[in-house]
């Protein structure tokens, strides 16, 4: 009798495809093992979804499967549940939410659960051997030592970044040998936890936000909100004895790869587990490597970026989101997933605590709290002996300003550093200037794709775009009036560097962004060289801005936030507040006072006063009020559609067309088409839809209910579109 599968394959399109099965394959069918497949011209790897023994289609239009190749499913129930719920959530196909869930290599068809491994060894010539034959050879050395105390895999080889040629160069002189070991997976932990270090003493908010934490069972989430510096971490860790005591284990997820080091080093210090890491900064064999741990209950902890969110565990026991409310853990292209949403989902599916911790929670999960959906605990007090930071506010109004900062500044700053402590600037710009102006004609260069200006990286010698990466070298000449008279218009974290170096040529600076963490492992040396005291002026963007616990910072400058005070975007206010809170979060984190000055020119903008008179927390449940007066998330449920289109009317009649399928009515309103905040990019013009319901259950339903017919439009096939839900970003 025949037998047929659907498969969910990594392809846009919203459906799954049916293949034939041959006889010998029938034995080992289950739902959730990957098999390639047929598609087109190409091979591709997908998951089965559903077996059958009838298909609609006629007998000549069906293939049949290439290859099975697991024996066993890749996920755990809860986690293929999880991933149908967000694929119907999120609008797009069960493939590609499934691809999402599986690490790159495993997507390519790699073995999900190999048996052996490669080691290699010395041989018995190369045990005699004295290692000073190899004085001429450093990195022959250095290797061939190594193997002296234990064989080494290809994985340790990468890792330890030990150099190819002088394996190759070992092995032919036979002093090195390839063996294939067995793979064992250590799970002693799960019976005996060894500590490395004693747990701290917690001050009474932390301890009562423990014993609260520890007595819940089954399903719970929690909003742990405390101010910067109140030793969050902290109460993580002593939530992870009690649950790594039970034999389970812990997912923590951080937003940004800086925060990691820091992170992953407090947890191996405190434990002596396998902490599994999962980031975009590892290879794919890596990241598999790391996956597998998790699988099968070796890693005790697992830590991880938004990605981390879909790794199986054995014994699934916590979930940690730390910054909660970061814009990160949305992902922004593909499948628009939030994982901190997914996280509270997938808590509930396999019935474990989740704890959202942040100093300045999205206005979405303090509306869960307060209405009682989340549970919430506050930490009001920074811990240990630091104080509460001073705030100052500079009005910059018509004084002079060097490389964009005032007198006061510079002042105030000469004072912390002759103190022998370290000053942090924050200017949320990398380069050198925003934007190429013409001394002359006071023409500006814009983007040939974008409606940007080019932004100005002196140390590349480019002007550069953005938003589309688009690059040239500087022009010697004005493109309008051919004037040579050319000068960076506006402030980059570049000029701000070099003017920094010529003010304070006794202070060394370090500049962290984009552009100067490009290399792998810079951003770890760098902040390296700011513990250990080698820098004392820091300027960065806002990578320097989250959960970094800098003991000699005691001042921190912000030198442009008019920017962010005015934008086009809704949650602008709710932005800069959880900004300036983390930024000035950075500084007196130890038992030296600190001081937080913020330079403006907008000193009595009440969103300003608000936050600095009555803090974050307030100023976020007044934010929360304002969106509810004008039915704005989290209040009301949005859904944005974007469309590109080299041609603006093609992409505004598609919209159009859309808006008229949809039934408005008094909970349900359509606003658009309308241009986004940057009309066009790379060349194309974008415009979006947005969608808002009272209630999240309609939304879903009347849009599931239209989305076939948007489908079949013949305006779609005139432009690229997208759909986000719950949109973090509107640009």
């Amino acid at each position: 009798m025949p037998v047929f599968v659907e498969v969910a394959l990594p392809v846009p399109l919203r459906q799954n495809f049916s293949y034939r099965v041959k006889d010998e394959q029938q034995t080992s069918l289950q739902i959730g093992l990957r098999v390639k497949v047929p598609f087109g011209r190409q091979q591709l790897v997908g998951l089965i979804t559903a077996i059958t023994d009838s298909c609609d289609l006629a007998p000549q239009q069906i293939k049949s499967i290439t290859a099975v190749l697991d024996d066993a499913p890749l996920l755990p129930e809860s986690l293929y549940k999880l991933t149908l719920w967000a694929a119907r959530y999120y609008f797009t196909s069960q493939g590609q939410m499934l691809s999402q869930a599986l690490p790159v290599a495993l997507r390519k068809g790699l073995d999900a659960s190999p048996q052996s491994i490669i080691e290699y060894h010395l041989t018995e010539q190369g045990r005699q051997l004295d290692p000073n034959v190899l004085k001429r050879a450093p990195a022959q050395k250095k290797l061939f030592e190594l193997l002296l105390e234990t064989p080494l895999t290809q994985d340790e080889l990468t890792t330890q970044a030990l150099s190819k040629s002088a394996l190759k160069a070992l092995q032919d002189k036979q002093w090195i040998e390839q063996k294939s070991a067995l793979i064992t997976h250590d799970l002693s932990w799960r019976h005996k936890l060894q500590m490395n270090e004693s747990p701290h003493k917690l001050n009474k908010q932390q301890a009562v936000a423990v014993s609260v934490l520890t007595q819940q069972q089954g399903f719970h989430c929690t909003l742990l909100e405390g101010v910067t510096g109140s030793g969050k971490t902290e109460v993580y860790l002593t939530l992870l004895e009690t649950i790594l005591k039970q034999g389970k284990q812990a997912l923590i997820l951080v937003p940004e790869i800086g925060l990691t080091p820091q992170t992953i080093n407090r947890f191996k210090r405190r434990f002596e587990v396998k902490v599994a890491v999962i980031h975009s900064g590892l290879t794919d064999n890596q990241r598999l490597e790391a996956w597998r741990q998790a699988r099968v209950g070796e890693a005790a902890i697992i830590i991880g970026t938004r990605s981390a969110l879909f790794t199986p565990m054995a014994f699934p026991g916590l979930i940690i989101l730390d910054e909660e409310h970061d814009s990160s853990f949305k992902q922004q292209e593909g499948v628009r997933y939030h994982a901190r949403d997914l996280a509270v989902m997938r808590g509930h599916l396999e019935d474990i605590q989740v704890v959202l911790g942040s100093a300045t929670p999205s206005l979405e999960t303090l509306q869960n709290a307060i209405s009682g959906r989340y549970h919430h605990l506050e930490l009001s007090e920074r811990a240990g002996v630091a104080q509460k930071v001073k705030q100052g506010i500079i009005d910059i109004t018509s004084q002079p300003l060097k490389a964009g900062m005032s007198a006061s500044l510079i002042n105030e700053m000469r004072m912390h550093l002759d103190a022998g402590n370290q000053v942090l600037l924050f200017l949320n710009r990398r380069g050198f200037a925003p934007a190429l102006l013409c001394h002359e004609c006071g023409h500006l260069h814009e983007c040939d794709r974008c409606d940007a200006f080019f932004t100005v990286h002196q140390g590349l010698n480019e002007i550069c775009c953005h938003h589309c990466g688009n690059q040239y070298a500087i022009p010697k000449q004005c493109h309008q009036c051919g004037s040579t008279m050319l000068m960076g218009h506006g402030l980059g974290t570049e000029q701000l560097e070099q003017e920094l170096v010529k003010l304070f040529p006794q202070h060394p600076v370090v500049r962290i962004d984009r552009d100067t963490t490009r290399r792998k492992g810079s951003l770890e040396q760098q902040l390296q060289g700011i513990y250990m005291g080698k820098y004392k002026i820091l300027v960065g963007t806002q990578m320097l801005a989250k959960g970094h616990h800098f003991p000699d910072v005691t001042l921190v400058g912000l030198l442009d936030v008019d920017g962010a005070l005015f934008s086009a975007d809704f949650r602008a206010p709710e932005r800069f507040g959880q900004l300036y809170t983390q930024v000035s979060g950075r500084a007196g984190r130890a038992d030296k006072p600190g001081k937080v000055l913020l330079q403006t020119h907008q000193s009595d903008n009440p969103i300003l006063r608000d936050l600095l008179q009555r803090g974050y927390g307030e100023f976020a449940r007044s934010q929360l009020t304002e969106r509810q007066q004008a039915l704005l998330p989290p209040a009301w449920h949005m859904v944005l559609i974007r469309a590109e289109a080299h041609l603006a009317q093609d992409a505004d009649a598609f919209l159009a067309q859309i808006s008229q399928l949809i039934p408005q009515s008094n909970e349900l309103e359509v606003i658009g088409p309308i241009p986004a905040p940057l009309d066009r990019k790379a060349g194309k013009y974008r415009r979006q839809l947005m969608l808002q319901a009272k209630n999240r259950q309609q939304l879903q339903t009347v849009f599931e209910q239209v989305l076939s017919q948007i489908e079949r439009l013949p305006e779609s096939k005139r432009c690229r579109w997208t759909i986000d839900r719950d949109p973090q970003d509107l640009m």
